[in-house]
């Protein structure tokens, strides 16, 4: 699977649901034999790699990370300015 198809996916799920989760996506990735788009972090844990990341911001704009529940969301208007919110 390539990166940009991963963030297609990611894309698809943050339309139909209004979030997607770094967990599901982690899961995602797992299932379909695409572990190479995944890093280790400094827990041991898998999480999405740079090239997927990096595709993703290029085709959601509008979409904020949520750092303490590791999900992404649609900006809303009290967002702060940047891609990283509190929740």
């Amino acid at each position: 699977m390539l990166a940009a198809t991963a963030a297609q996916w990611m894309l698809a799920m943050l339309e139909r649901d209004g979030c997607v989760y770094q967990d599901d996506t982690v899961d995602m990735l797992t299932k379909a034999d695409a572990e190479d788009l995944l890093r280790e972090n400094a827990d041991g844990n898998p999480v999405l790699g740079a090239p997927i990341l990096n595709e993703f911001k290029k085709i959601s704009a509008e979409a904020v990370w949520i750092k303490p529940d590791r999900y992404w969301r649609w900006r809303v208007e009290e967002d702060e300015p940047g891609r990283e919110q509190r929740g």
